[in-house]
């Protein structure tokens, strides 16, 4: 008999009238906030324009959802199109499914497009928001719990998995909460990310490379853990793979940005620039004409001054000319 165990939601949907609210949809949802709220801060300090990040994340979430389900969809197809399959379902994003491989893949070409219109390069974007990303895959996680998915194998330790569904061949019992594991690690990557930034000025997509390359790390482990049905090649998982492969991606490009285009990027938004220039120059303009101003004024009671110093000398001069005269 277990003594601990983290319990799973007895659902995750609760009904609003006729409206569901979803607890993944929930997770997702302020996942992408929190991502747009670190990212602006982020790219604000590296001297760019509040709302930049936000502008371009209308871009980024919208392709990245799509390019996540894609991925699920692509990779998991028998779940969708095989025999007494709705292929209808490949549509229900809110009952899960989302593969993290598809959703940067087609997130990075939407941030792409918004940056284009933005006249940003799209490395400096992705440097700001990375560490945001891999908090919202930390928080997007929990939805898993929500819908009892994507657990790792049983085990009886103080901190496992309590699974009670029996849909979808699930056999409750206690399991490996893989959902936690990866999203602790996806904080530990945020923290690292932010701390490399700071010490060594990455820039030119370094610190995003690193965000890829330390969650392919820890995904490849975690991955290994998990129990659910999953296309393998050589007997090894497909997401191994992709981590894998992506891992070293991410570190070629780290090693060759390093020696091509060392430092970081001084300016990422030139608008933003240009326009505290301006304001800059406006406000020196200003003070110029408020010194102007007093120096008029100083030279006006100045004059003032010479002319009443006239008057009573002048009045001095009359009244001795006619004590003279008496």
């Amino acid at each position: 008999m277990e003594l601990a165990y983290i319990p799973s939601p007895s659902r995750g949907v609760i009904h609003l009238g006729p409206i569901p609210l979803r607890g993944y949809a929930f997770c997702i949802i302020i996942g992408v906030f929190v991502a747009v709220w670190l990212g602006n801060k982020r790219w604000v300090a590296r001297g760019g324009r509040t709302g930049t990040v936000a502008d371009i994340a209308v871009w980024a979430v919208p392709f990245g959802l799509v390019g996540g389900r894609l991925y699920h969809v692509i990779t998991d197809y028998e779940l969708y199109f095989s025999e007494g399959r709705d292929w209808v379902d490949a549509f229900k994003i809110w009952e899960g499914g989302l593969g993290i491989w598809g959703a940067i893949a087609l997130g990075a070409l939407g941030a792409w497009i918004g940056c284009r219109r933005r006249g940003i390069p799209l490395p400096a974007y992705a440097d700001a928001v990375a560490p945001g990303i891999a908090l919202a895959q930390a928080i997007g996680r929990w939805g898993n719990w929500f819908n009892q998915e994507l657990y790792g194998r049983r085990t009886d330790l103080p901190w496992a998995l309590e699974i009670t569904s029996s849909t979808d061949g699930r056999v409750p019992g206690t399991y490996h909460p893989t959902f936690l594991y990866e999203s602790l690690w996806c904080i530990g990557v945020a923290l690292l990310v932010i701390w490399a930034d700071r010490r060594f000025k990455l820039g030119h997509g370094r610190a995003f490379a690193l965000y890829v390359a330390a969650y392919c790390t820890g995904r490849a482990w975690i991955e290994y853990m998990r129990v659910d049905d999953a296309h393998h090649i050589l007997g090894v998982r497909l997401n191994v793979w992709t981590a894998l492969i992506v891992f070293l991606l991410a570190v070629t490009y780290l090693v060759v940005s390093a020696k091509k285009r060392p430092g970081r990027e001084e300016i990422v938004e030139p608008g933003a620039v240009e326009g505290a220039d301006g304001e800059a120059k406006a406000s020196d303009g200003e003070a110029e004409d408020d010194v102007k101003k007093d120096v008029e004024d100083s030279s006006g009671t100045e004059k003032k001054d010479d002319d009443a110093r006239d008057e009573v000398e002048e009045e001095v001069s009359d009244g001795a000319e006619s004590a003279k005269k008496s």
